[in-house]
């Protein structure tokens, strides 16, 4: 059975109430062992950002199957939360092989807009530019998902593009598509360099 490598995030999250608190998170690496598991867990929630806003089963099977998961190209994580036995979350880390990857991000609907996402994101930059030798990531979210456009501002991720149309839901409609990044020197150095939209 192959090693599950987990690492643990000191985080502080928002409860219903808006209070803070501070609690423990920890990623574990998926394993093919997981398979049913991840396809229960995905076909279970309502993702209204993603392409497939709520896939059957046998679909994330076919992920699966493809290697969307894992391999040489892949790298995905379980997000588990103190006081939580199930996973409230997966961030899935896609196009290792090429020169910039790019990440999915799933939290569960009860976990949304309490800032785990800003924790998960500062963790997964910290991963790929300690544990490969990437020099910039990158992540892809539709116009209208303002919650992980802030993420991606809090994390001090840059906006590099915006795609009009381009991003198909489940029921045809299209909407304009953001691309983010972030550049390991600006990670190692606490800063943020801005594009120039004024070049023409």
């Amino acid at each position: 059975m192959p090693v599950k490598h987990k690492h643990v995030i000191l985080s502080s999250i928002k409860d219903q109430s808006g209070k803070t608190m501070h609690t423990e998170l920890k990623l574990v690496e998926y394993a093919p062992t997981d398979a049913e598991k991840l396809a229960q867990w995905i076909s279970q929630e309502e993702w209204p950002f993603h392409g497939s806003s709520r896939p059957a089963p046998e679909k994330v099977q076919k992920w699966i199957a493809d290697g969307d998961f894992e391999g040489n190209d892949n790298r995905t994580f379980w997000v588990y939360c103190q006081n939580h036995s199930e996973p409230v979350g997966l961030v899935a880390l896609h196009e290792l092989t090429d020169d910039t990857p790019i990440f999915d991000l799933r939290l569960k609907a009860g976990q949304r807009n309490k800032q785990l996402g800003r924790q998960i994101v500062n963790w997964l930059a910290e991963y790929v530019f300690t544990h490969t030798d990437k020099l910039r990531i990158e992540g892809h979210t539709r116009v209208d998902n303002l919650p992980m456009r802030k993420v991606f501002r809090a994390c001090g991720w840059v906006k590099e593009a915006h795609y009009r149309k381009c991003w198909p839901d489940s029921t045809g409609a299209r909407f304009d598509a953001i691309t983010y990044a972030i550049l390991k020197e600006d990670w190692q150095n606490g800063t943020t360099t801005p594009v120039n939209w004024h070049d023409e």
